[in-house]
């Protein structure tokens, strides 16, 4: 009985250094498809075989000061992409985005710019007080901690 609990603790350990991390979200650039205090659980990125998707939710290292950040990815290395008074374009065409709240939709205009090779563009879906690739650029796949596999509001 006791080598059982050992083992289980062993398992659980390892799997909470290497493969998933529990995490609380801290601001409300996500807002309101992820609130701040919410929890999540995180695939650490050196647990899977793929970088990043289309609207996965990423958690990685700003790359202008390092704060670590949950962000939706938007667009991929070799894709274009532009917004146009608060539209986001990807390779020239309208991204479809039925979950973003048309009141956190600011004026912005960027771009259009080429997603570079290892690098993701990411926006927060409180596109108002969120801080993104509009301000630091493509997040580096290097900086990667994972993305998110399931929320808790």
């Amino acid at each position: 009985m006791i080598h059982a609990a050992a083992a289980l603790f062993v398992v659980l350990v390892l799997g909470r250094i290497f493969l998933l991390e529990p995490i609380t979200i801290a601001s409300d650039s996500m807002s309101p498809q992820v609130s701040e205090g919410a929890h999540a659980l995180l695939l650490k990125t050196h647990a899977t075989t793929t970088g990043p998707n289309t609207d996965d939710l990423v958690v990685f290292s700003a790359p202008d000061d390092g704060t670590i950040s949950l962000k939706r990815v938007i667009a991929v290395a070799g894709q274009e992409i532009a917004i146009i008074d608060g539209v986001v374009y990807v390779d020239g065409v309208r991204r479809p985005e039925p979950d973003i709240d048309p009141k956190a939709i600011d004026a912005t205009y960027f771009g259009p710019i080429l997603v570079e090779p290892n690098t993701v563009f990411v926006l927060g879906d409180n596109r108002g007080p969120s801080i993104d690739s509009r301000d630091y650029g493509a997040v580096p796949l290097g900086n990667m901690r994972g993305r998110i596999l399931h929320v808790w509001n």
